[in-house]
């Protein structure tokens, strides 16, 4: 076994989510260097923007370093970003993390995002009595992970005719693009009565152009994850809710997959990493777990 093991982390973009991920990533490293006797790092690349070009040139230049793997969340399939096979290709571990992978030989860390996406459209639903007008913003439309929640959204809402779905915008995956695109729509439709997201940066920016319109409470939001500024808001009451990946089992799990690929063990096509669902009656449960 080598004496140095070198793992690297490359998001979609910088976004405090992901530093939840490489937290955990940092801490199954720690755990491992402690049981192996051997030096663990953690290299952390977010691309500057979510685009698949430079997500695909920062992954050719990673390449080139060797490290022991590559733990990558996608900005788009994977059938379009040929540098993960080329990574591959070189003999270099790959894990998808927070993204489904269509490829039984890659792994994926994360959890089912329809599913995530359905529980936070069903229960918009029961919030607001299957009646009235709901935008949905999109994040990053090409992303596996973003497009199968606002798909899972859209079909829930579909299933009741009281309601009537609006373009919630697309973020993108940024937040002041979220913001920005939020106050729109609620200048454009006064008697919106709720509002989906598909990503982390949807409820944060979301959030922000509510409480600028002063409508906390009259337009119901269901959001996506449990950062702090996400559960800040769930307490404010800002945000009713929100349907949650788990970001630090995400980072430790994408680790350790890409540890046991380094020494030729088998790993599964899928590590279901779980859903949570943060409400005003468990945020206060999240917020001490954010602070540690």
């Amino acid at each position: 076994m080598a004496k140095t093991l070198r793992f690297i982390i490359v998001p979609k973009v910088a976004h405090p989510w992901y530093d939840e991920v490489n937290a955990g990533a940092r801490a199954q490293a720690a755990t491992l260097a402690r049981e192996l006797g051997v030096e663990v790092a953690v290299d952390y690349a977010p691309p500057s923007v979510c685009d698949a070009a430079e997500q695909n040139a920062i992954l050719d230049r990673l390449a080139a370093s060797r490290p022991t793997g590559v733990a990558v969340d996608p900005v788009d399939t994977v059938g379009h970003m040929a540098a993960i096979h080329r990574l591959r290709s070189q003999g270099i571990p790959v894990v998808l993390f927070d993204s489904p992978s269509p490829d039984p030989s890659i792994t994926s860390v994360g959890n089912d995002f329809a599913q995530q996406g359905t529980i936070a459209a069903e229960r918009l639903v029961r919030l607001i009595g299957a009646s009235g007008k709901v935008a949905v913003m999109q994040g990053f439309p090409s992303a596996p992970n973003h497009k199968a929640r606002y798909d899972a959204q859209l079909a829930v809402l579909k299933m009741h005719p009281g309601i009537r779905v609006v373009d919630g915008g697309i973020d993108n995956d940024d937040i002041e693009t979220a913001r920005r695109q939020a106050a729109a729509v609620l200048a454009s439709h006064q008697d919106l009565r709720g509002y989906l997201c598909c990503d982390a940066s949807g409820p944060i920016g979301i959030a922000a152009a509510i409480r600028e319109a002063g409508k906390a409470g009259k337009v119901k939001v269901v959001g996506i994850d449990s950062i702090r500024p996400i559960l800040e808001a769930v307490k404010e009451g800002v945000i009713d809710s929100s349907s949650a990946t788990i970001p630090r089992l995400q980072g430790s799990m994408s680790i350790l997959m890409l540890w046991q690929a380094s020494v030729g063990l088998r790993t599964p096509q899928s590590v279901d990493t779980g859903i949570d669902l943060v409400t005003q009656e468990n945020v206060d449960a999240f917020l001490a777990a954010s602070s540690t």
